[in-house]
């Protein structure tokens, strides 16, 4: 089920965009805002959020999925000059299968050191070749 909304009374990312939740605002524009984490998972943990509320990636405007981007681009960018991370990851879910626990469109920068406690959330494991021509025949 899509959810898209100018804003939604019970979301904590909306009451943020409103100003109604403390949070520590990195950066913002019109179409978005950047603000550290309550929970980090490391220091510098940033969420970069739509202002317009919608629950999952694929209900973004294509204006403000690309308006996103930028945002990304340009938080990382700050995480990189002030606090010289030795890298950075970068996540966004959709739905309780992806892991999403807050249904408003959100990413993760994670700024990384090296040799952190935090760990890949998957095996790496090689596909098999007849069933990744299977999933490329279906997403063509």
């Amino acid at each position: 089920m899509s959810e898209i909304e100018a804003s939604s009374a019970d979301c904590p990312f909306c009451r943020i965009v409103a100003g109604s939740l403390p949070h520590h605002i990195i950066d913002e524009d019109d179409d978005w805002i950047a603000f550290l984490n309550i929970a980090p998972a490391a220091p510098g943990h940033t969420l970069v959020v739509p202002k317009q509320h919608a629950a999952y990636l694929w209900d973004l405007h294509p204006g403000i999925a690309a308006s996103l981007g930028v945002g990304l681009q340009r938080v990382a960018r700050r995480l990189e000059d002030r606090l010289q991370p030795d890298g950075l990851t970068l996540f966004q879910s959709n739905r309780s299968a992806g892991w999403q626990t807050v249904l408003h469109v959100h990413f993760h920068l994670v700024p990384r050191s090296d040799g952190d406690d935090l760990v890949p959330s998957w095996t790496k494991q090689d596909g098999a070749p007849d069933e990744l021509s299977a999933i490329a025949g279906k997403l063509k």
